[in-house]
C-alpha cells in the first residue's frame, strides 16, 4: 500500500485534510466516500512532496526539533514506525510537514528503513540526523537517539541566536542613529549653515567641517551608499573561496576577546555533536567527519578533519585535537577524561555544556557594554553636528555684544 494526502468535504460542507493507505488512488477516494466524505483532490504523498510541497529549504530547527521529539515519544510509547508517522501526519496542522512525514510514511511501507527515507530529503535532513537515526535504528534503541537528536537540534543554534539577540539593541540603535543623522547632514544642516554663510563670516573650524561632510552627502551620498553595498557583495563573495574564509576565521580567532568568544562557541557545537553522535553508537572518524560541518570557522574545521587523521592513525581523540590547539585546554581535559574513563559521549556533553556557559557569560558581558558604547558614539556624533551649529550663533552674539 501507499500513502495518499487528500482534500475532502464532509457532509456539512467543513474541508478535510489527512492521509490514507490504498493500493491506487481511486481506491483512496473510494475509501473517502465510504466514510461520507466527497474528495477533491487526492494525491500520492511521495508526489505531493516532489511537487514542492517540501520547501527547499527544509523544516527548519524548531519545527525539526519538535517533529523529532514527538516521534521519539510515539515509538517509546510502543508504536510501529509507520504508525507513529501516520499520527504525526493526522495530528500535525503544518500542511509541508504532514506532505513530508506523509512521504516518509510511505517509504517505509514499502520497506525501506527510517534512515533510509530520511536521506531522500537531505534538505531537511541532514547527514548527522540520517547517521544519528542509522546507529539507533542498528542498536534498537531509535527512540533514544531521536531523544537526543530532539534535543541537539533545538540547541544546535542557540548560541548563535543569543548572539544576535545581544546583538539586536545596538544595531538597530546604530540604523535608527545612522537614519537620523543622514537627515540631519542633508537637509537641516546645509539650510542652517546658509545664513551664515551669507553674512561673510569666517566659521569655526568644525562648523567648515561639517559643511564639507554635509554638501558631500548631499552630492555624493546615493554612490557612496552603492559603493558599499558593491563592496559588502565583493567581500561576500569573497569569503566563499575557502583560503580567504581560513585568513578571515584565523584573524579572528587571533582578536582578544572576540577570538576566545568564536572559538567557544564553534567548540560547544563540535562537542554537542559529537557527544550526540557517539551517544548513539556512531564511529568515532565518521562522528568527527560529521561534526566538521557544524562548526564556522574554518581554522576549527581542518583541524577537526586532521584531527580525524590522526584518531584513524592510532591517537587518542583528546591527544589529535590538542596537537592542533583546536579545543580550549578544558574541554581537551574533559574529552581525555571520558576516553580513560569509558564515558566519552558524557564528557563531550559536559565539555558542550562548558563552553556554552563561557559563551553566554561573554555574551552578558558584550550586551552590557557594547550598548552604552554606541549610546556614547552616537551622542558624540550629535553633540558634533549642534556644535557646528551652535558655535557661529555664539560669535555673533558676541559680535553684537561688543558693539
Amino acid at each position: 500500500m501507499a500513502a495518499f494526502q487528500y482534500q475532502a468535504l464532509d457532509a456539512d460542507g467543513r474541508e478535510q485534510r489527512g492521509v490514507v493507505d490504498a493500493d491506487t488512488a481511486r481506491a483512496a477516494r473510494q475509501q473517502l466516500r465510504d466514510r461520507g466524505l466527497h474528495p477533491l483532490a487526492v494525491v500520492a504523498a511521495m508526489e505531493s512532496v516532489a511537487a514542492g510541497a517540501a520547501a527547499p529549504r527544509g523544516l527548519g530547527a524548531g519545527r525539526l526539533a519538535v517533529f523529532t521529539q514527538q516521534l521519539a515519544t510515539l515509538l517509546g510509547a510502543g508504536l510501529p514506525i509507520d504508525e507513529a508517522l501516520a499520527a504525526l501526519a493526522d495530528e500535525t496542522d503544518d500542511l509541508k510537514l504532514r506532505h513530508l512525514v506523509a512521504a516518509l510514511r510511505g517509504r517505509v511501507r514499502e520497506g525501506r528503513s527510517l534512515a533510509a527515507a530520511l536521506g531522500e530529503f537531505p534538505e531537511s535532513f541532514d547527514d548527522l540526523y540520517v547517521a544519528t537515526v542509522t546507529a539507533g535504528e542498528s542498536s534498537g534503541q531509535l527512540d533514544g537517539a531521536l531523544h537526543r537528536l530532539a534535543d541537539y537540534a533545538d540547541q544546535r543554534d542557540g548560541l548563535q541566536r543569543e548572539l544576535w539577540t545581544a546583538l539586536a539593541y545596538p544595531m538597530l540603535l546604530l540604523i535608527v542613529a545612522g537614519a537620523v543623522v543622514m537627515g540631519l547632514m542633508t537637509s537641516v544642516v546645509p539650510k542652517v549653515i546658509d545664513v551664515f554663510e551669507n553674512l561673510g563670516r569666517e566659521l569655526p573650524w568644525l562648523t567648515v567641517a561639517m559643511v564639507a561632510l554635509s554638501r558631500f552627502l548631499s552630492a555624493w551620498g546615493l554612490w557612496a551608499g552603492a559603493a558599499l553595498v558593491a563592496a559588502a557583495l565583493a567581500t561576500a563573495a569573497a569569503l566563499r573561496r575557502p583560503a580567504v574564509r581560513e585568513r578571515l576565521d584565523a584573524l579572528l580567532l587571533r582578536l582578544p576577546g572576540l577570538g576566545r568568544l568564536l572559538r567557544a562557541m564553534d567548540t560547544a557545537r563540535a562537542t554537542r555533536t559529537l557527544a550526540v553522535l557517539i551517544g548513539c553508537g556512531v564511529p568515532v572518524l565518521e562522528a568527527l567527519k560529521l561534526a566538521v560541518g557544524t562548526v564556522r570557522r574554518e581554522p576549527i574545521r581542518i583541524a577537526l578533519r586532521q584531527a580525524a587523521v590522526r584518531v584513524r592513525e592510532g591517537a587518542t581523540l583528546a591527544r589529535a585535537l590538542g596537537e592542533h590547539k583546536a579545543m580550549p585546554p578544558v574541554a581537551l581535559r574533559l574529552i581525555g577524561s571520558g576516553e580513560k574513563s569509558g564515558q566519552l559521549a558524557a564528557m563531550l556533553e559536559a565539555a558542550a555544556s562548558q563552553q556554552s556557559r563561557e559563551v553566554r557569560t561573554h555574551l552578558g558581558v558584550l550586551a552590557a557594554v557594547l550598548g552604552p558604547v554606541v549610546i556614547l558614539l552616537v551622542g558624540a556624533v550629535v553633540l558634533a553636528i549642534v556644535l557646528a551649529i551652535l558655535l557661529p550663533i555664539f560669535e555673533l552674539n558676541s559680535l553684537v555684544g561688543r558693539a
